[in-house]
């Protein structure tokens, strides 16, 4: 009988609302972990599929190191446009 050891991991998720309404996931512990769903649940369940892909691929000493986020006040013209 072969042992398993499973860790639990607490990962950090970003969300955000893209111009289209959808939702976008994030976790910034493996680089190009991002996935998408048209709600926060379907967003979920599919970052939890590509972090499950990521985590095949990457040793769990090797992930970046989440920080966390700060929030930064700039002042824009209301004129200007990012298109």
């Amino acid at each position: 009988m072969v042992d398993t050891l499973m860790e639990k991991l607490h990962l950090p998720i970003l969300i955000e609302i893209d111009e289209d309404g959808l939702y976008i996931v994030s976790c910034p512990l493996f680089k190009g972990c991002h996935s998408w769903g048209e709600s926060i649940d379907d967003a979920m369940k599919n970052i939890t599929e590509v972090i499950e892909m990521c985590l095949e691929e990457t040793k769990i000493e090797n992930l970046n190191t989440f920080v966390g986020f700060r929030e930064l006040e700039v002042v824009s013209d209301a004129k200007a446009s990012c298109d």
